[in-house]
């Protein structure tokens, strides 16, 4: 996929890599096909709440071609650590807060070591997986809660998740639509601006409509 966006950038992302985009005030972008490959794309997009302290920071955008990889116990598999850091290899991605975020390459049960401090949930994106004997299917989101030192992952069959833990994040959250605030405000103002089409978002140089706000 071709990344695009109102800071000017523009790049490539392929399979294994990472663009982590911060929008601060305010950022647009778009994503476009490259006519490159055929057949079903995949990929998954995550928004990471950013704290008071740096919320209010100027928009910023990165791209990671390498992410370290650590291997799981007893060769059961491989995870590839996409933000902050997991079994002593950590990512070169920017985060604001105490979190992780891992993708799994499972090929046996496995027990994954976790933070007691962290909050937890895992995403299944293809393959049979259980946690402690509970399945969960592709495409579900399973909440681990805090206080766990360690999960014990049945992969069934070959499989791929995405492990997703953090410190529990204690400021309130608002979001509507792709507005991400604090207040009613904040997201009133946000959807005036992009309604208005103000400066505030910028302007993404790509042949792709601009998606109304929504009603």
């Amino acid at each position: 996929m071709l990344h695009r966006d109102s800071l000017g950038s523009e790049q490539v992302i392929r399979p294994g890599q990472l663009n982590l985009m911060t929008a601060g005030g305010g950022v647009s972008h778009a994503e476009e096909a490259t006519g490159h490959y055929r057949g079903t794309l995949e990929g998954i997009q995550l928004w990471v709440a950013l704290p008071e302290a740096t919320r209010h920071g100027p928009a910023a955008f990165e791209h990671h071609t390498e992410l370290p990889r650590a291997e799981l116990d007893g060769g059961a598999g491989a995870a590839t650590v996409l933000v902050g850091d997991f079994g002593g290899a950590a990512s070169p991605a920017r985060y604001d807060t105490p979190l992780t975020g891992v993708e799994l390459d499972l090929r046996a049960p496995a027990t994954v070591p976790l933070r007691t401090g962290f909050e937890y949930a895992l995403i299944v994106l293809t393959g049979a997986v259980a946690v402690h004997g509970q399945p969960l299917r592709p495409g579900r989101l399973g909440y681990l809660g805090e206080g766990r030192d360690e999960l014990r992952v049945e992969a069934r069959e070959p499989a791929r998740a995405i492990l997703l833990g953090g410190k529990p994040f204690e400021e309130p959250i608002l979001m509507w639509w792709n507005f991400v605030g604090r207040t009613r405000e904040e997201i009133d103002a946000a959807h005036a601006s992009w309604a208005a089409r103000d400066d505030r978002f910028g302007r993404v140089d790509s042949a792709l409509p601009r998606i109304p706000v929504a009603a």
